[in-house]
């Protein structure tokens, strides 16, 4: 089985993610794949919103990360309500993470060492993500060999594309060189509104991103909420809403049943010519370190206020903490 290891990420919050990875792992399960879905959000909304309460006695994706072995993982994968839908949950200890493993060697790569050891067990597995750049983050993205981007049409999520695209540039550039955006997915669009037109418009329209813009379009719809709320993926609880439609589409087409898509980050015409966000440009106040055995090439260290892909150091050189 070649397994499919999805992120579903954005650096703003609001735009979906969430829910597209509970729907989207839903509807693959539907098809008859096997899905795992990985909560790496300390909100823990996608364990909530697939029914698990998690209790004092079950392992999360903290432990794993700390832990990072396989008997571990065996242990904290939990089944959900839906056949062939798995569960590798998520509670609020996991906001301690970023602290906790800002000194430790190969921190960035815990997760991918974790599920490594699981095998071809799955056909997808589909992990959420922090809205922000964390550790957290570069874990699933260090693990992950395709991004998926929601984005909701509106014109805030529409200008925080380039900083998430950055950032998959420099992880591509550093740890993980096959990873791909597989595609933009518009969220929350309403066809009676006259900004979502014009920002899908844009998206599709943009040279930046028009040949990653899926078919599919997540609507906006009460009833995904309501999903939500009630521990329940849309197709389950409500299967005859365009909600559930919607997603269903989209699985499909990350499944290969509907257009094919993909785009290496490299390939995107930058119209404003390369940009690293802030928070990765190094400061030639000091010198540049060679990477740990943990890294994949013998190149420069790049230092955020939350991680770096080498050495760790002293912790008063951590900016932000």
């Amino acid at each position: 089985m070649n397994t499919r290891n999805v992120a579903v990420a954005n650096e703003k919050g609001g735009v979906g993610k969430t829910v597209t990875v509970i729907n989207l792992g839903a509807a693959l399960a539907a098809m008859g794949k096997k899905v795992l879905v990985v909560d790496m959000d300390p909100q823990a909304n996608a364990t909530k919103g697939l029914g698990v309460a998690v209790t004092e006695d079950m392992l999360t994706t903290y432990d794993i990360i700390k832990n990072h072995k396989s008997p571990v993982i065996d242990q904290a994968i939990v089944p959900t309500a839906w056949d062939g839908l798995e569960l590798l949950p998520a509670d609020a200890d996991l906001a301690g993470a970023d602290i906790e493993l800002v000194n430790e060697y190969g921190r960035e790569n815990r997760l991918k060492r974790a599920l490594t050891g699981i095998g071809d067990t799955y056909d997808f597995i589909v992990m959420d993500t922090p809205p922000s750049l964390s550790l957290l983050t570069v874990n699933v993205f260090a693990f992950a060999s395709e991004v998926l981007v929601p984005c909701q049409t509106h014109p805030y999520a529409y200008d925080a594309l380039e900083n998430l695209f950055d950032t998959i540039e420099v992880v591509q550039d550093e740890i993980n060189a096959g990873l791909e955006v597989k595609g933009i997915v518009p969220t929350f669009f309403d066809q009676r509104t006259r900004v979502s037109h014009e920002i899908l418009e844009k998206l599709k329209t943009d040279q930046r991103y028009r040949e990653l813009i899926c078919e599919s379009i997540i609507r906006i719809n009460t009833t995904i909420a309501e999903s939500a709320n009630a521990g329940m993926p849309i197709m389950h609880f409500r299967r005859s809403s365009s909600g559930a439609a919607d997603y269903q589409a989209l699985a499909e087409e990350l499944a290969g049943q509907g257009r094919s898509f993909s785009l290496n980050v490299r390939q995107r015409i930058h119209l404003r010519g390369p940009r690293l966000p802030a928070a990765f440009r190094w400061s030639s106040s000091r010198p540049r370190q060679k990477y740990d055995i943990n890294c994949s090439r013998d190149s420069g260290l790049i230092r955020t206020p939350f991680f770096s892909f080498g050495k760790p150091g002293p912790q008063g050189q951590i900016k932000g903490l």
